[in-house]
């Protein structure tokens, strides 16, 4: 992406201030899978907290957080995922992306997107009428 690109989109990666504040005031502490970019920051904030944040690998949307990284940036635990995480389950899947709003989104019979012909009532409505 262009620099003009980085300085006005908040949408499609870090912006040019998250950028400079990561290298300034924070300590990349580690990675995920997916590439995004976890950091803490160097001096706790004025409550005495710690700041921590994700630098995104491409578009800005926090369905790419994976959970152990999730608990991780809301103070679950202290200790970076990689240093807490069990072996993986036969069952767990591979991340999949969000797909709202984009033409892989799931669309049930009777979407608009499909036609909107939904199938009829069986029957067993009636509809209401305030005469009653």
């Amino acid at each position: 992406m262009s620099i003009l690109g980085k300085i006005f989109t908040w949408w499609d990666g870090a912006t040019v201030g998250t950028l400079l504040d990561s290298w300034k005031n924070g300590v990349e502490v580690g990675t995920d899978a997916q590439g995004n970019r976890y950091f803490r920051g160097k001096k706790p904030n004025s409550l005495g907290q710690e700041r921590r944040w994700v630098i995104y690998s491409g578009s800005n949307d926090a369905s790419r957080v994976p959970a152990e990284w999730h608990g991780w940036l809301h103070g679950a635990f202290d200790d970076v995922p990689e240093s807490n995480l069990p072996p993986p389950r036969i069952w767990e899947v591979d991340y999949t992306p969000n797909a709202t709003g984009t033409a892989a989104a799931y669309r049930p019979a009777g979407a608009l997107e499909k036609g909107g012909v939904r199938a009829r009532a069986s029957g067993d409505y009636e509809a209401w009428s305030p005469d009653q």
